[in-house]
This record gives C-alpha cells, structure tokens and sequence, in this order.
C-alpha cells in the first residue's frame, strides 16, 4: 500500500476555490493512477475526479465537471482545484491510489485520512 497525505481544505465562501493536495512519500508513486472521493455527513461516498499515472487521462464526475481540475506533477502530489464552490461540495476529501483508474472506491486499495472542506453560503 502507499501512503497518502492529503491537505489544503479549509473553510470557504459559495464561489470560491479551494487547492488541495495528495502527497505520497512513494517512490514509485507516478506509477499510480489517483483518484478524489469525498463523503458528506449521512450521505455516501462519492468518487468526484481521478488521473491515470501519466496524466493523459482524467474522470470527473458530473457535478463538479467544469469546476473542479484534477493535476499530477512529475514526482509525488496529486492536486484538485475547486472553483465555483458551492454548499453542496462541503465533505470530507480523500484521495486514493492503485494501479488502475476506477471511479469505484473498492477499485483503491491504498488511502489517505482526507481533509475537511466547507463552504459557506
């Protein structure tokens, strides 16, 4: 399994944006394709974006298409930029890692503890 650490949520108006970040002290971490959930309060667990290992392709889901951008760098960070906050995207992030790019949480094998996003109206 990989390690995940993921940071940058906070408190933020409607209409703001928010970087978060999923850092893995892995060396081989670019060999992992990466993907965002997020769990709000009673609800499920939804995946919101992933990337496959060299970047070329990436999956968002519907509601935050056109809003959120997932991002890898060339050593170990995965980032999520979220514009155009809304209440509804108040959760807890959580990024994970395996081998292949799923949209499906039991396709990870590998998670980070997440961070707390809130969004204020």
């Amino acid at each position: 399994q990989v390690q995940l650490v993921e940071s940058g949520g906070g408190l933020v108006q409607a209409g703001g944006s928010l970087r978060l970040s999923c850092v893995s002290s892995e060396r081989t971490f670019n060999r992992y394709a990466v993907g965002w959930f997020r769990q709000a309060p009673g609800k499920e667990r939804e995946f919101v974006a992933g990337i496959t290992y060299n970047g070329e392709t990436t999956h968002y889901a519907d509601s935050v298409k056109g809003r959120f951008t997932i991002s890898r760098d060339n050593a170990n960070t995965v980032y999520l930029q979220m514009n155009r906050l809304n209440p509804g995207d108040t959760a807890v992030y959580v990024c994970a890692a395996d081998y292949g790019l799923s949209i499906e949480a039991d396709d990870f094998n590998s998670w980070g503890q997440g961070t707390q996003v809130t969004v204020s109206s």
